[in-house]
């Protein structure tokens, strides 16, 4: 009973972060809206109830079934992936570049902060 009151939970955060995605017409994908929010809540509220965080390791322990709905996407949309393959690569190496880049320039200004502090914490 507890998996269906946390599936619960997660469901209808995705409804509202559906519903408000809708009404507004904004870019954000309606589950991503939802996620948003469901952070915000457990954030202010400081705590995972028991019920959510059981089902919340459930999907988590069975992620691997969740990605057979985007294996089935691919094969359903292989002509429009194998017309535009070329835009798609480009996108993959250029987000990957990007990402490389980010997150480097964050651990190098993150490590010259913790190095900092603990500097200045052994001079004291």
């Amino acid at each position: 009973m507890q998996f269906i009151n946390g599936l619960t939970i997660l469901l209808v955060y995705q409804l509202i972060g559906e519903i408000t995605a809708r009404y507004f017409s904004l870019p954000i994908p309606g589950p991503v809206l939802g996620m948003l929010m469901l952070f915000v809540t457990l954030a202010i509220k400081g705590s995972v109830h028991s019920t959510l965080e059981k089902t919340a390791t459930g999907l988590l322990s069975h992620l691997s079934l969740l990605f057979i709905p985007a294996g089935v996407g691919m094969m359903v949309h292989f002509d429009r992936i194998a017309n535009e393959w070329i835009a798609i690569s480009i996108a993959l190496v250029l987000s990957t570049i990007i990402t490389l880049i980010g997150s480097a320039t964050i651990m190098s200004i993150v490590s010259k902060f913790v190095t900092d502090t603990r500097r200045s914490g052994e001079e004291k």
